[in-house]
């Protein structure tokens, strides 16, 4: 019986960890990362020493959390930088971004957050970017991306689509997926025009 418990407290522990991050990634995801951690601890019903223990800052909570959101979304820009068509993977980004923005408000907040000691977390952030900005210059060369796009736009989009409000995170991500076909004709630098997605119906409340 004595063999068993360190084994049984390291089991413990890796529950306790795991039940942390769902509870973290859920209420991220649904109200951004101004939740205190103490009520991460009480969602996930454990002490906010235990929280600690695992988690000592905020920082690393969410660098933790997010980390495979993190993986997916360098993923999308790597398969981006792959298109031959760089026009078309700079929509591809657009399109990707707005809708994982919808789905999950926590993980852009993150990601547009300065947080000195997540290390880990702002380098991928700055390959990321570093890789739009690639694919950028390539979809400007093209022809295709209008010249006068920055960087510092794909920010304002985030900020911008950030503040989509709405009763379900399917009217959430119809809703994006309109705001980025509407972004995406205003940055072009020909006059083609394809058609928007179908208009998603928002409450007044919302808009105001």
């Amino acid at each position: 019986m004595t063999n068993l418990l360190p084994h049984s407290l390291r089991s413990d522990a890796r529950d306790n960890r795991e039940r942390i991050l769902a509870v973290a990634r859920t209420t991220f995801a649904e109200q951004g990362l101004d939740v205190a951690m103490r009520e991460i601890a009480r969602r996930a019903e454990v002490g906010p020493a235990t929280l600690y223990r695992h988690f000592p800052t905020k920082e690393a909570l969410v660098t933790e959390a997010f980390r495979e959101q993190m993986t997916a979304c360098t993923a999308i820009v790597d398969e981006a930088l792959a298109d031959p068509d760089p026009w078309r993977g700079f929509c591809l980004v657009i399109e990707a971004v707005c809708a994982m923005q919808a789905r999950d408000r926590g993980f852009t907040a993150a990601f547009v957050s300065a947080f000195p000691r997540a290390i880990d977390f702002a380098a991928d952030r700055e390959r990321a970017l570093d890789k739009v900005a690639e694919l950028a210059r390539r979809a400007k060369a093209g022809g295709k991306l209008r010249p006068d796009f920055v960087l510092d736009d794909l920010i304002m989009v985030l900020m911008a689509n950030g503040g989509i409000r709405t009763t379900s995170p399917g009217t959430a991500v119809a809703a994006a997926r309109r705001f980025a076909a509407l972004l995406i004709q205003g940055l072009r630098a020909e006059p083609a025009i394809p058609p928007l997605p179908p208009p998603v119906r928002l409450p007044l409340a919302v808009v105001t």
